[in-house]
């Protein structure tokens, strides 16, 4: 079956269309008609049936979640995380406390004691940790029942909904510790009568090995091992590999969608948390942070230009090539650093290999550096008819690009070794290094061959 997006802006066909409607679907929609009209997106907020209504939430940009926590009533917000999974409904919960606190206090006394728990339970982790992305609804079975005892459990807990996206059986012993897992379309195929420990003994010891991360462990080692080996679950386990839940692949998703956002935004120079944020004043103060650091290297490199001013003002033409210079080198370094830190951040480049990678990306730059001079040095030439100011920006090319190949692969691996996040700060201390260079390289070599 084909998947299709639908959007709807038409509030009252939203309305007639809501039980046909994905809840990401109904989010998108809802999204587009807030910017018509907030009433609007408050009317059919309330309209929305509480089993679907904590997922649509969910899908809102944060600013809307947060007018929806304010519009509607504790006893609302009560009722949509009962009928969340736990791992979602922990991040209501704790988003809840953040925006309102007594409202938030309202909602958790107001649920059941065993959501209580869980909520309770799940809160306690970090949030780049395994254990705050679990959640604790599975269907796992010890190793004394029957296959067809744990079917029949399962069968009673889909009609009811109390399990979904079921993949696989966890099987435990009487102690809760993890043995195995195996999926649904192996365990059809065996005798129902069997115990899940006689299973086990006629099989190879691995057959049925569970994938198992630690609650502990840090979230985007786990998404790298569900980028792996394929996963769409796996079983989370704490103190003596007791099973404690299970992280699915839609969560994962989100993890590996929020880690690139960032890294965009970081290699821009703006904070993800601040460009969501109604405060314009904020979100421009934010940036203007990076602004003003960078007018800092732009003003190092004007006084290296500044060292230079007889040279410029005895060949004016230096002046027109000189930005093409320094552009070049830094397109050519944004390139090997975007490279570098998205393979850094995918585990593919580590300081075992990290001399090969920047061997590679010196090599590419030195090959695009000697084809760009080859261009630029007969432009120069034609566009000036001199030969030797086609030469100088010739050879600056060449350092300029080497350097942008060089340091654009070596700024993020030193950043990392010093556990500093190599999206941050790349871009400004790359660019720094390619407008000196560039500019020193060509008004040097100008006042050495031209003068």
């Amino acid at each position: 079956m084909e998947i299709k997006e639908h959007i709807i802006t038409n509030p009252e066909k939203l309305l007639e269309n809501l039980n046909e409607l994905h809840p990401s679907d109904i989010a998108h929609s809802l999204k587009k008609i807030e910017k018509e009209s907030s009433e609007d997106f408050f009317f059919i907020l309330k309209q929305i049936p509480e089993d679907i209504l904590g997922e649509v939430i969910l899908e809102l940009p944060d600013y809307l979640r947060e007018d929806s926590y304010d519009e509607l009533s504790s006893e609302k917000l009560t009722e949509i995380v009962y009928e969340l999974e736990s791992d979602d409904a922990t991040d209501i919960i704790q988003e809840l406390e953040e925006h309102n606190e007594e409202k938030a206090k309202e909602v958790f006394n107001g649920l059941e004691e065993e959501d209580k728990q869980q909520i309770e339970w799940l809160s306690r982790y970090e949030e780049d940790e395994a254990g705050s992305y679990m959640q604790t609804e599975l269907f796992s079975a010890n190793l004394n029942e029957t296959i067809k005892e744990s079917l029949d459990r399962l069968t009673l807990g889909k009609e009811e909904e109390e399990l979904i996206n079921i993949h696989q059986v966890y099987i435990v012993d009487n102690h809760k510790k993890l043995i195995a897992s195996i999926l649904l379309e192996d365990l059809i195929l065996i005798d129902f009568k069997k115990t899940y420990q006689e299973v086990l003994d006629s099989h190879d010891e691995n057959r049925f090995k569970a994938n198992i991360v630690h609650d502990k462990e840090h979230i985007d080692d786990v998404a790298k091992k569900f980028e792996k080996y394929d996963l769409n679950a796996v079983a989370v386990v704490g103190f003596q590999d007791m099973l404690m839940g299970r992280i699915t692949s839609d969560d994962i998703l989100d993890v590996i969608e929020e880690n690139a956002t960032e890294q965009m935004y970081q290699l821009a120079g703006v904070d993800d948390d601040f460009e969501h944020d109604d405060n314009l004043y904020v979100t421009a103060k934010k940036r203007g942070y990076w602004l003003f650091l960078n007018l800092g290297t732009a003003i190092l490199a004007s006084l290296v230009i500044g060292i230079f001013e007889e040279t410029l003002q005895a060949y004016v033409a230096l002046a027109i090539l000189m930005p093409i210079v320094a552009s070049m080198g830094g397109n050519a370094g944004t390139q090997t650093l975007a490279v570098m830190v998205r393979q850094l951040a995918l585990g593919d480049i580590d300081f075992d290999n990290s001399k090969d990678a920047i061997k590679k990306e010196v090599f590419i730059s030195l090959v695009n550096g000697f084809v760009f001079a080859v261009i630029i040095g007969g432009i120069a030439w034609f566009w000036f008819n001199t030969a030797m100011l086609g030469v100088v920006i010739a050879i600056s090319m060449i350092i300029n690009l080497f350097s942008a190949g060089f340091f654009g692969a070596s700024i993020p691996l030193i950043l990392k070794k010093f556990d500093i996040d190599p999206a941050i700060g790349s871009t400004v201390l790359l660019t720094t290094v390619t407008d000196i260079v560039g500019f020193f390289s060509f008004l040097m070599l100008a006042k050495i061959i031209l003068l």
